[in-house]
Order: C-alpha cells, then structure tokens, then sequence
C-alpha cells in the first residue's frame, strides 16, 4: 500500500485571464500533519475546493489511495473518505449538537431519510454520537441549540462532524479563525488529539498552530508552491521569510494591478 494517501498533479485553475493555482503539486503522507500556508491571496482557497471538487481544475490530477477523483463530485469524495470542516454557517442552528451528530452518523451509515429515528432505535448511532461528544469536549453542551453554543464550541462541533464522516484524509479548514483567545486552548488540544490514523491537511493562518501542529509544510505564494519541508526547514528558509515579512506582497499587489 502506498505512503500517498491524497497526490495533486500539476493543478492549474484560471479564472478567465487570472490563474489562481499555477501547477501546483502536493503529495500528503497517510496519517501526515501536513500544513498548507502562504500570505492572504496565494491560492489556499481555490486549491483546497479543487481538492474538494467544488471547482474544476483547467489541468492536472488528483488522486485519493490511488483512485483518480480529478473529476468526482464533492459527496462522491466525501464517500471515499476525503472530507473538509463544515463551514460555520453549514451548521443546523436550531438542532443541538447530539442531534447534529445523530443525523450526520446515520447518514454516513447508510440510514438518511430515517434519521429521526436514530437517537432512540439505533444504539450504534447513539453510542458513536456519544463518543464524539466527549471526544470534542461537547458533552456538557450536547442538548443546546447549536446557535447558542459558544463560537470555539461552533468550531468544535464543525470538527466532530467531519470526523463523524469517518475520513481517512481531513481538510481541516482555518480551524482557530475568529475564535476568541479563551476559547482557543480546548480547541487547539482536539486538534492535536485527532486520531493518528487520519491524514490531515491543515488551512491555517495562526503560526503558532502550525508549528505545534505540522510535521510538514507547503507553502504557496501567487498561487504557486514556494517550497515544501518540515518546520525547521520552513522557519529558516529566507524566501519564506520575505514573503512573510511583506517582500512577497508587493509582487502580489503589481499582479492583481495587472490582472
């Protein structure tokens, strides 16, 4: 079985004159914490929903465990064990965590259209939904409207539900963004509790997670890899030090200028 879990081959997405990832290829190890990083505008985004299957690439491939999904539709990835963090706004405002969960795990199994059912008939679903709960440190939060939770809790939950889809390979989007600095240490815990066993690619602005996080880095400027390595190599590395000191944006700024 091979080391590749999740291969992108020379993707390029152009949007009319504008190419926003330009022949970038990236390789994410099974069980990796590798962290995809690069200034405001270098392409994260776009790469990440060409991963996903919410954009088209113009050229290249993506592979999952060695199946070719260039061209599979997002559930479709989702099925085959590739999934992304629910955005916040995703989430079921009036439904409660536990029912968020039930719902998610009995869709995943198979049971969807009765899964009202499944928080008193199915002792399977309930017992996983349980256990997410106390892994995402939820539970004394389970029986509340999600749109009272607290936000780091929102974030939590966003979390719980990816990983009640049972992936092989977790996008985990901008995990900490917006969350207020009480609330980030429980959040930054369960992110490095996930289980070893999931590979995970990691969107995130905050330096801090990413270097207590990764065990390898890509970076990406203009829409383009700058370079890959461990932390190590990444903190000392003098190109990624001018693009995040600003030597990098001026070109940025002069290309959108152009564009």
């Amino acid at each position: 079985m091979s080391d590749i879990v999740l291969s992108a081959r020379g993707l390029v997405k152009r949007f009319g004159g504008i190419t926003a990832t330009d022949n970038v290829t990236l390789d994410l190890r099974r069980g990796a914490r590798h962290a995809l990083i690069g200034p405001n505008g270098a392409g994260k985004t776009t790469l990440i929903n060409l991963l996903t299957g919410v954009l088209d690439p113009t050229e290249g491939s993506i592979t999952l465990e060695g199946a070719d999904i260039t061209h599979l539709a997002p559930h479709q990835r989702v099925r085959r064990g590739m999934v992304r963090t629910f955005q916040i706004n995703q989430l079921f405002n009036s439904m409660t965590p536990l029912e968020t969960l039930a719902l998610v795990v009995s869709q995943h199994r198979g049971l969807g259209a009765r899964w009202w059912q499944a928080l008193g008939a199915s002792k399977d679903v309930t017992d996983r939904s349980e256990q997410l709960l106390e892994q995402f440190r939820l539970a004394e939060v389970a029986d509340q409207r999600t749109e009272h939770l607290a936000y780091g809790k929102r974030r939590l939950l966003e979390i719980a539900i990816a990983l009640a889809c049972e992936p092989r390979v977790l996008l985990l989007d901008e995990p900490v963004a917006g969350v207020p600095a009480g609330e980030r240490e429980e959040l930054l815990q369960t992110v490095a509790d996930l289980p070893a066993d999931v590979s995970v690619l990691l969107i995130e602005h905050d330096m801090d997670l990413v270097f207590s996080f990764a065990d390898r880095m890509t970076v990406l400027v203009n829409g383009a890899v700058l370079t890959e390595g461990n932390p190590e190599e990444i903190a000392n590395d003098p190109q990624v030090k001018a693009v995040y000191l600003g030597h990098g944006d001026a070109h940025g700024d002069a290309e959108v200028a152009h564009g």
